[in-house]
């Protein structure tokens, strides 16, 4: 595959070893005839490592030969996680440290997260989008929802905190985007 079809989340084999795209950033120059430059950010999908790289747009990359499957969060038992295929219901466990940055997403039961496997091993997940959360604890407004809503921060059902809309409150559900941290809207 070419460097400039390349989309955050794939695999790509490095030399027998898969890795996963974790950042992908596409520079163009303003000079005369230059090349884009994309730089991607691999994550070691075996010993956790990360992995600058840079390539112009028609470099060629090895995609790795995985298996993407659906499934759901199933439960967490000291430092593995556990998601069961919603296909075959065959559970997976991955160790925590590996899916670090995605843990404070993960919700009871959460659906819509793809399982990237490889030998019947569960390599890495990739997160939906958007998910489901609940605030548990915000401070209150102290007055009247004004047109420019102030942010202030809140503590989401997995320990999160981000800043949400001041009309917000505890117990309300709203929507997160994996990829920035940041409120979407009200679920």
């Amino acid at each position: 595959m070419k460097a400039n079809e390349l989309k955050r989340g794939m695999i790509v084999d490095i030399e027998g070893v898969p890795h996963l795209i974790r950042q992908l950033e596409g520079k163009s120059p303003s000079s005369r005839g230059g090349v884009t430059m994309y730089k991607v950010r691999y994550i070691n999908l075996q010993t956790q490592q990360k992995l600058d790289e840079a390539y112009k747009g028609d470099d060629v990359v090895k995609i790795a030969d995985c298996m993407r499957m659906n499934v759901q969060f199933s439960y967490r038992e000291d430092d593995t996680l556990y998601f069961m295929s919603t296909d075959d219901y065959s559970q997976y466990g991955i160790n925590a440290e590996q899916v670090e940055d995605d843990i404070p997403y993960i919700t009871d039961q959460l659906d819509g997260i793809t399982a990237l496997i490889m030998d019947d091993n569960l390599l890495g997940i990739e997160l939906p989008q958007t998910v489901v959360m609940e605030i548990v604890s915000t401070p209150s407004s102290g007055g009247s929802a004004s047109a420019t809503a102030r942010p202030k921060p809140a503590t989401l059902d997995t320990g999160l905190e981000i800043q949400v809309p001041e009309y917000l409150t505890t117990g309300e559900k709203i929507k997160v985007n994996t990829v920035t941290g940041k409120f979407v809207s009200r679920a």
